[in-house]
């Protein structure tokens, strides 16, 4: 079988998405340098932005149970995305290990803390005196601006142009306003 480069690569940086240590070798050769992928960063961010226009759509929502269900969510698709790529991909090319196990676990885990951010602003908003709309309408702003913020991080250290720095935040913003919007007709 032939060499496979690491689906994931780290930046080196603690605490960024998807970044971690991965050195040594597997049986089918060295493990190529890895960086950091804010895909999942990116979208945990939209998923916890629909979470919030989702519950928004049932009328005033304790800030509890919306903050619950942020970080549930989270959990919940992070485990979907591990249990897909464990079944989908890992077991069809190499056995599984605990190592394996874990590096899926960890490279999965920005879906995760993005949806702490959005969770974080609606549990302190009543310390910026929002009722439970307002809260909301908070969580939904973070989670998008957070999505841009990862989405233009990612393009920035890939080292693109610019221009295509300024296309992935609009396509993101874009994908956030999309959903502020379907917030607002549906609420």
């Amino acid at each position: 079988m032939a060499d496979r480069p690491a689906r994931r690569a780290d930046s080196g940086e603690p605490g960024a998405p998807g970044g971690h240590e991965h050195s040594g070798a597997t049986r089918q050769g060295p493990v190529v340098a890895r960086k950091s992928d804010y895909a999942g960063a990116v979208y945990g961010s939209l998923l916890a932005a629909s979470v919030v226009a989702g519950a928004g759509t049932l009328g005033s929502f304790p800030r509890l149970k919306l903050v619950l269900l942020l970080l549930g969510t989270g959990v919940v698709f992070w485990a979907a995305h591990v249990y897909a790529h464990l079944v989908g991909d890992q077991l069809v090319h190499q056995p599984l290990s605990g190592r394996e196990l874990r590096r899926v676990c960890a490279d999965e885990w920005p879906i995760v803390q993005a949806a702490v951010p959005p969770a974080a602003a609606v549990a302190v908003s009543p310390l910026l005196g929002l009722g439970p709309n307002g809260a909301a309408w908070l969580g939904l702003a973070v989670a998008a601006a957070e999505q841009v913020g990862w989405a233009s991080v990612a393009v920035v250290r890939a080292g693109a142009p610019r221009r295509l720095v300024l296309f992935a935040g609009a396509v993101n913003l874009l994908l956030g306003l999309t959903i502020v919007a379907l917030k607002a007709a549906l609420h």
